[in-house]
């Protein structure tokens, strides 16, 4: 009898501990895992990515993803709530403004819009102020100081209040903001354009290249650009975040985009004065511009962090 007690003990203390390790293998797993995940978040910007990837696909796709029309509601919708709230429907999953649009159709095209504002000012200031930026740096004498001195007066002059007056002269259009977006948006990248340049005109390679005859052109967009331009593209993907931030802020007062087209900007400015009753006119909009600025800083501090060895995290 007491036999059988001492092996039936041995038996059950075998299957505890066997659980007990199972139980144990199980947890080393998922931390395992966890950390693997975390990992992987932290050195690969994931979430941003993405975010972004779903902000241009459904930009690029607009017209085929939203049923209705961002320009044209039904005043019998009008003010119709989010779905999962009472009163809601899926038809317009995200609400209806006080015209009866379609809120999901209008944060769409409004970031189509917003795409390309930002895509063509920073390309453009870009272009504009890394070429600007070079000759200056390089060259120096009076071309360096008449190109800073535009930087400086661009960079002083109040931005919003020139937007404001330039749009009640020739009115409100996107080409008009982009044109204003990119005056007073290449100057940053002419400063870190030359203060690169002034540093790499001195390598031994440039004045080997000089000795050896190349011209001016060719030292600067052969030897001295590729070695600014990965500091250049990672202020270029920083800066995105200002750019719709300051289309958003102009929309927002009005002297953005025109009506009735959807723009972030301008959506939140009409659903300000009806927050209490219909606070989803303002915080959808307003959830996109902030996802898709917080996405494109994040990218940029990875970016940052990835090309400059200083900062690159192993």
């Amino acid at each position: 009898m007491r036999l059988r007690i001492r092996v039936y003990d041995m038996a059950k203390s075998s299957i505890e501990a066997g659980q007990l390790e199972t139980s144990s293998l199980m947890v080393t797993r998922q931390r395992s895992l966890i950390n693997r995940t975390l990992h992987v978040g932290r050195r690969w910007p994931v979430l941003p990515i993405v975010v972004l990837a779903v902000v241009i696909v459904a930009a690029i796709f607009a017209p085929l993803l939203t049923p209705h029309d961002p320009t044209i509601g039904n005043l019998r919708d009008r003010f119709t709530p989010p779905m999962w709230q009472e009163g809601g429907t899926s038809r317009y999953p995200l609400g209806t403004d006080e015209n009866g649009r379609d809120i999901l159709t209008r944060v769409i095209h409004g970031g189509r819009i917003t795409l390309i504002v930002a895509t063509t000012v920073l390309l453009s200031g870009l272009i504009l102020g890394t070429t600007l930026g070079l000759t200056a740096g390089y060259i120096g004498g009076q071309v360096d100081e008449l190109i800073m001195r535009i930087v400086d007066f661009t960079l002083a002059f109040p931005f919003i209040l020139v937007a404001v007056a330039v749009v009640v002269v020739f009115g409100a259009s996107v080409p008009l903001i982009i044109i204003l977006l990119v005056i007073f948006g290449w100057g940053g990248f002419a400063r870190q354009a030359r203060a690169m340049t002034l540093s790499l005109k001195t390598a031994d390679y440039v004045a080997i290249s000089r000795i050896a005859g190349a011209s001016t052109p060719r030292i600067l967009f052969r030897h001295i650009l590729p070695g600014i331009m990965n500091t250049m593209m990672v202020l270029a993907s920083l800066a995105v975040g200002g750019v719709i931030l300051a289309e958003a802020t102009l929309s927002f007062l009005g002297v953005g985009v025109p009506r009735p087209n959807p723009a972030w900007g301008l959506m939140v400015s009409s659903g300000r004065d009806y927050i209490r009753d219909a606070w989803w006119l303002v915080v959808m909009p307003g959830v996109a511009i902030f996802a898709v600025v917080f996405s494109i800083n994040f990218l940029g501090d990875w970016l940052r962090d990835r090309f400059d060895p200083r900062l690159r995290q192993l």
